[in-house]
Order: structure tokens, then sequence, then C-alpha cells
């Protein structure tokens, strides 16, 4: 792509809320170097990543971007966080205006082309306990991913959730992944299949890292509440165990 476009993002909502996903190599057409979140009232400057490609998403709230190309400006408003809006690195992007209590996300490419999908993990198995369920402290300025371990090739979000909703309640079997209250809070209830544990995530500038074999529930979601997953892998059906006995055979290697 060579210049500004806006990219429609799937959206998926039931009575638990709605998600809506990107994903390096389909929804945005490179790998993923660094994912942000950050504040309009936070931090608004966004030519930080001016030498990389860049999707900008508005998790919540609205914002007006300015882009300039050296020849011309143009205003784009971000207000959907079903809708994303492509910058090339050719491009200029500033903040001119947002709404209160507005979060936007900023996804930057590498210098590399978009690869496919890694297969280290899934032929690196371990097995993972509660224990290695961990919070990540991440840079409070910028709230940048950083200090996960692993690439990212996926990212989620999930809002609009209505009250005493209950979210999560799999496991995957190979793709890890970190969970970001960025608004509001939630409870994280994890199990191994032998012990188990609760973290509640309230605060945008922590990061909770689940290894693949953990059984995650989420709960408890304050009014407003927009949850954030970075995974090291692409969807596929395959990753997924959806029931509590299949969890429980799987984890005792019975599967």
């Amino acid at each position: 792509m060579k210049r500004e476009q806006f990219i429609e993002l799937p959206r998926i909502t039931d009575r638990r809320g709605t998600l809506s996903f990107i994903e390096a190599g389909n929804q945005i057409p490179f790998s993923i170097a660094s994912v942000c979140w950050k504040y309009g009232s936070q931090y608004n400057d966004c030519d930080i990543y001016k030498a990389r490609d860049k999707v900008i998403v508005a998790l919540s709230g609205s914002f007006t971007f300015l882009l300039d190309n050296g020849k011309d400006e143009r205003r784009c408003i971000l207000n959907n966080p079903a809708q994303a809006l492509y910058i090339p690195s050719i491009m200029s992007c500033r903040l001119e205006g947002f709404s209160a209590n507005s979060i936007y996300l900023v996804i930057s490419s590498a210098s590399s082309p978009a690869g496919l999908p890694g297969e280290t993990e899934k032929n690196q198995l371990k097995t993972f306990s509660v224990e290695d369920c961990t919070l990540i402290k991440f840079p409070l300025i910028q709230n940048s991913a950083e200090n996960i371990p692993f690439d990212i090739k996926r990212i989620f979000y999930i809002y609009d959730i209505p009250p005493k909703q209950t979210r999560g309640m799999h496991a995957h079997k190979y793709c890890h992944e970190v969970l970001v209250a960025t608004s509001g809070s939630f409870q994280v209830e994890l199990d191994d299949g032998t012990s188990k544990k609760n973290i509640v995530l309230d605060r945008p500038d922590h990061g909770l890292y689940i290894p693949p074999g953990i059984w995650a529930t989420e709960t408890e979601y304050s009014s407003g509440t927009v949850c954030l997953a970075l995974a090291s892998d692409v969807y596929d059906a395959e990753n997924y165990i959806h029931t509590y006995s299949e969890f429980k055979k799987y984890r005792q290697h019975e599967n």
C-alpha cells in the first residue's frame, strides 16, 4: 500500500460483548514490530514511528489525525473499533483532536516484509503451570508491549461488554497470550488442571502473560472495560480446547 486507507476489521458480537481482531499478513500487510496503546490526553506524537508503516485503531472515543505526505494534508477521523487506519511510512501523522476518555492502538511494522506465522511454539511445547502466568510491567508513558516472551502475530480486543458476563473459558494448545485492561477492570481465573490462581487486571501499564495449556476465564468486567489481547499466533481452530473435560485430558496427556 502506498497511501493511507481505512481497513474494515471483523466485528463479532454476541450477548457477551463485541470482539474485533487484526492479524499480521491478513488485515495488515506487514509483520508487527511494536504495539502500544495511548490516551488522547497522555501522548499525541504519532511520528515516533514515522520511519515505519503503521495501523491505528480507536479502541474507545474518537480521534482526528492530520496526515501529510509532503505535498498535501488530509484529516482522518477514527471513532469505530472495527475500523483501522493504515498510514504508510512516507506520511507524517499528528493527532489534532480527541474525545474524553479516548484510547487508540498503534501497530507499527518491522523492517522486513510480512512472513508466515511462526511454528516455534508448536514444535517446542512444554508444560506450563499457573505459576508461569505472570504480570508484565509496560513503560507507563507509551504503554508499549515490551518484555513479552513472543512475537505478536494477532491482536484482538473486546469491548461493549454487558454487566455480569463471562468470557474465555478455554485453553490454547500452543498459543501464548498477554491480556491488558486498557480501560476498566476484570478478573482472570487461571487453572492448570492442578492449581488455580486469580488475578485482577485494572491498570493499562500491566499485562497478564498466559502460556499454552492454561484454562483461563475472564469475569467481573467493570463498565466501559476494553480488554486487549496480544497473541503469538493467528487464529487456528485446532489450537483451542473448548471443554473443561477435554482440557483435563489434555493436561494428563491422554488426548
